[in-house]
C-alpha cells in the first residue's frame, strides 16, 4: 500500500529552500545555531559586541589624529628604547607582538590536545599561553611606566598633540585588561583540565558535560580575538 493510501505512513518534512528556509529556521521553536553549543554561540556574540567597542575606539583614534592641528608624535621616537648607547625604535613593541602571536600558536595546540583528551599536554600548553600573556602585560606595564616618567598624560605629552595620551592609554589599557582577564581564565581552566574535571564531569564553574573539552576551545576563541585586536592596535599606533 502506498503512502498516499495508508494513513500511518507520512512523507518526511522538507525544509523550504532559500530565504524562506532561513526565515523558517530563525522563527522555529528551536536553537538557531543547531550544530553549535550555547557556550560557543554566546562567546561569538560577545566577541562580536566587543569588536564594535574596539572599532569605535580605533575610529575615535583616527578621528582625533586626522583632525588635530598639532603634529602627532612620531612612534619611532616615542616608543624607542635606549640600548647600547643608541635609540632602538619599536624594539619593545616588536617583542610584545611576537610574544602575543606565539601565544596564539600554543593556544591552538592546547585546543587540539583537548579534543584528543590529553589532559597533561592541554593543561601545560594553556599554562604556557597564560605565561606568554602575563609577559605581554608585564611589558605593557613597563611601556606605560616609561611613557609616564617621560611626561605622557591623558591630557598631554611633550611630543605634540595632547590627544595622543588619552587615546593611547584608553585603547591599550582596555586591551591589556582583556589580556589580563584571559590569563586568569586560562589558569582556571588549565587547573580544571589538570585535575580531570572534564573527564569525571565534576560540578563547578566552567565545567561542561562529562568527557567534553569544549570550554578549552571557547577560551581559545577569546584568546585569538585578543591577539587579533592587538594586530590592529599595532598597525594604528605603532606603524602609522
Amino acid at each position: 500500500m502506498s503512502a498516499e493510501t495508508h494513513p500511518s505512513v507520512r512523507e518526511p518534512l522538507r525544509r523550504p529552500a532559500g530565504l524562506a528556509g532561513f526565515a523558517s529556521d530563525w522563527a522555529s521553536d528551536q536553537r538557531t545555531f543547531k550544530n553549535v553549543s550555547w557556550g560557543k554561540a554566546m562567546m561569538w556574540i560577545f566577541l562580536l559586541s566587543d569588536t564594535f567597542v574596539f572599532g569605535c575606539f580605533l575610529i575615535a583614534y583616527m578621528s582625533a589624529r586626522m583632525s588635530t592641528a598639532v603634529p602627532w608624535p612620531n612612534p619611532s621616537e616615542v616608543f624607542a628604547l635606549h640600548i647600547g648607547g643608541a635609540d632602538v625604535p619599536l624594539i619593545l613593541i616588536a617583542i610584545m607582538t611576537f610574544v602575543l602571536i606565539t601565544s596564539s600558536g600554543t593556544m591552538a595546540m592546547a585546543v587540539n590536545y583537548g579534543y584528543r583528551h590529553d589532559r597533561k599536554k592541554t593543561a601545560l600548553l594553556m599554562v604556557i599561553t597564560a605565561l606568554f600573556g602575563a609577559t605581554f602585560v608585564g611589558m605593557q606595564a613597563f611601556e606605560w611606566t616609561k611613557l609616564i616618567t617621560e611626561g605622557v598624560r591623558p591630557w598631554g605629552n611633550p611630543w605634540g598633540a595632547p590627544q595622543f595620551g588619552s587615546t593611547f592609554f584608553m585603547i591599550t589599557g582596555f586591551h591589556g585588561t582583556h589580556v589580563t582577564i584571559g590569563v586568569i581564565f586560562l589558569l582556571i581552566i588549565a587547573r580544571k583540565v589538570w585535575r580531570g574535571d572534564f573527564e569525571t564531569g565534576k560540578r563547578g564553574f566552567f565545567t561542561s558535560r562529562k568527557g567534553q573539552y569544549e570550554i578549552v576551545e571557547i577560551t581559545g576563541l577569546y584568546w585569538h580575538f585578543v591577539d587579533l585586536v592587538w594586530v590592529f592596535i599595532f598597525a594604528f599606533f605603532y606603524l602609522w
